[in-house]
């Protein structure tokens, strides 16, 4: 089972989870000419803990450990189900009506109900997605 790590500062402790803050960098934010370049992106983004065995204070240097399936399981639900939802609707809209810009449009329309629906199973789809912390 492959594990992706990333190092973290805890943000916030509440009794029920850790808000820890990863810095996620592209591969050329590092560079030296970053400075005057607009390719660069660094982006902050907050990770929820909810399983921890030590007590941890705002400011702490933690490890997020995160399951590569879970990342692929998103994956699939983000990008590729609706890509393939919007494709396929396409296609049949186009040999149904022979009309591309109501085809479109209808592929656009029935992503609506799926983003819908992911919304409306946000909290059962989180419990799936679990973070970990690296304790030693």
């Amino acid at each position: 089972m492959d594990l992706l790590r990333h190092t973290g500062i805890v943000k916030e402790v509440t009794p029920t989870s850790l808000i820890v803050s990863i810095v996620n960098q592209s591969a050329c934010s590092s560079c030296h000419a970053n400075g005057a370049c607009s390719v660069s992106d660094i982006q902050e983004k907050e990770i929820e803990v909810t399983n921890w065995k030590r007590t941890y204070q705002p400011g702490a240097m933690v490890t997020v450990l995160f399951r590569e399936s879970s990342g692929l399981r998103a994956l699939l639900l983000g990008y590729l189900l609706p890509f393939l939802l919007l494709i396929l609707t396409l296609v049949i809209a186009v040999a149904a009506t022979g009309n591309e810009i109501l085809s479109g449009l209808l592929a656009l329309l029935v992503l609506v109900p799926y983003y819908f629906m992911l919304y409306l199973l946000k909290d059962k789809i989180k419990q799936s997605f679990k973070f970990e912390l690296e304790e030693t």
